[in-house]
């Protein structure tokens, strides 16, 4: 409470001799008589508030409020899921972006909630009931000054980083990239695309945790940087010893492996199928089924190392027949098909873990939770990638975009710990909760809209506990 209410409060106190107390709504303040009255029904006594006036820095703005207006009405219920399930980095983030955080809170739920550009972030924030508890500049100017300050801190992001890591042993890296036709961003560097063609992109990294499901690192990295490159880099700058690392086949190669057998890391590294350390002849010593397929797998050390060598049954029919389709269309000889047909659905897999190859398989197969977040934060990046002009404001973007990957995988943990994944989506989610509404009325009170039966049932069944039946002042 600022100095000038206290003082104001004190003489108004003094002056009527009764019992008084001060709400704040907002930036405002407000005067109230404040008694208890005996409730004979209830047999307990209930505090009593009756409106007196404003409080100004030149004194009271006496009105009498004793009818209910409508004052305001805010989106609550994908709001405050969001709220409760970011509780956990709140402060981290505020030890790191003291100034920041709060619109970094900010923009990280609304970029959770739906699409939101950049210039439309300070309204769309005003339809949720967190803006009034949460003092956010959203403004275009300064969400683009705050932008190139978090961008710009690469220490503070990092610590931030290291406190998602703790307690994580299993991480999957990868690299992607967006296209970017920027002047002034240094990091748009000429990189191969698939389609052949030479554009200026920005790459960027992401680091997932296996055990907690959740994305904890990203950084953004010029777009001639190289997979390995990056990687190497990566590993280089980060105390990740005690972790296993899981990489995808674009990482293959020997130098890659042998820089983590120096740096003590282990890993789990897919090759290339032309890879000649990968013997096709490999016989299977066992199978297992994943996602309704056969596995047959085979295990051969080379070196400190060891080959896992696995043969999808399903996918080695399907590469069969797609070869004798090209046969057909004379794309391939038919001589081909027999030195062909002994790669046919196989994976190879390098690591320096003695573990069971069922296990390695599945660690591999985590791999498309990276792809799905990876499909989630390119969406997003390229509906604002024109607004971002330099590169500390494309850093600070990154950041935000990594804490609403964050918040959205976060979602799918509570909708997987229920057995709902494939039957609800995140989006469905929210969705469904935004018609949960807080209502503000003129004489202070509040009290949530009618709670629509499906949202009552999804919070119910995730025990989310969103719709309290009374809410504080």
């Amino acid at each position: 409470m600022e100095e000038w209410v206290k003082k104001i409060f004190r003489y108004e106190k003094q002056k009527r001799g009764e019992p008084l107390e001060v709400k704040r709504v907002g930036k405002n303040y407000y005067l109230y008589k404040s008694t208890t009255v005996w409730i004979k029904g209830e047999r307990k006594r209930r505090k009593v508030s009756k409106y007196i006036g404003k409080l100004t820095e030149r004194g009271i703005v006496e009105g009498s409020r004793t009818k209910r207006y409508v004052r305001s009405i805010y989106e609550y219920g994908n709001a405050k899921l969001l709220i409760d399930i970011m509780k956990e980095i709140i402060d981290p983030l505020k030890d790191v972006f003291p100034e920041e955080y709060r619109e970094i809170i900010a923009m990280g739920i609304l970029k959770v909630l739906q699409p939101t550009p950049l210039k439309l972030m300070k309204s769309r924030w005003e339809k949720i009931y967190l803006c009034r508890e949460i003092d956010a500049s959203l403004s275009r100017n300064i969400i683009s000054k705050k932008l190139r300050r978090i961008g710009g801190n690469w220490s503070s992001q990092r610590k931030f980083f290291d406190y998602l890591l703790k307690g994580s042993n299993y991480l999957l890296f990868d690299l992607s990239s967006i296209v970017s036709y920027s002047e002034n961003v240094a990091l748009a560097e000429k990189g191969y695309k698939t389609d052949n063609l030479y554009l200026k992109q920005i790459n960027f990294a992401l680091i997932y945790s296996v055990e907690n499901n959740l994305p904890v690192m990203i950084k953004a990295i010029p777009g001639s940087v190289r997979d390995i490159n990056c990687f190497k880099n990566t590993i280089r700058s980060m105390d990740i010893k005690s972790c296993v690392v899981i990489l995808d086949r674009g990482f293959a190669s020997y130098d890659l492996a042998e820089l983590m057998r120096e740096k003590e890391i282990k890993f789990i590294l897919p090759l290339r199928r032309n890879f000649k350390i990968i013997d096709y002849n490999l016989e299977m010593e066992g199978s297992f089924i994943y996602r309704d397929s056969g596995i047959n797998w085979g295990k051969k050390s080379i070196g400190k190392s060891y080959i896992y060598l696995y043969e999808d049954v399903k996918l080695r029919a399907e590469e069969e027949t797609t070869f004798i389709e090209m046969i057909e269309n004379r794309k391939r000889a038919r001589k081909d098909i027999i030195k062909e047909r002994k790669k046919f659905g196989k994976i190879a897999i390098l690591s320096n873990l003695n573990i069971p190859a069922q296990q390695v398989y599945l660690f591999y197969k985590q791999r498309e939770s990276v792809e799905v977040a990876f499909d989630a934060m390119k969406n997003e990046l390229e509906n604002d990638k024109t607004y971002l002009s330099d590169d500390d404001a494309v850093r600070g973007y990154f950041f935000i975009s990594f804490v609403s990957l964050y918040l959205y995988f976060r979602i799918l943990n509570l909708l997987k710990q229920k057995d709902l994944i494939g039957k609800i989506s995140p989006n469905e989610l929210l969705f469904e909760l935004s018609k949960v509404y807080l209502i503000y009325y003129s004489d202070q009170e509040k009290s949530l809209s009618e709670i629509p039966a499906k949202a009552e049932k999804m919070n119910n069944i995730l025990e989310l506990n969103l719709f309290p039946k009374t809410l504080g002042s």
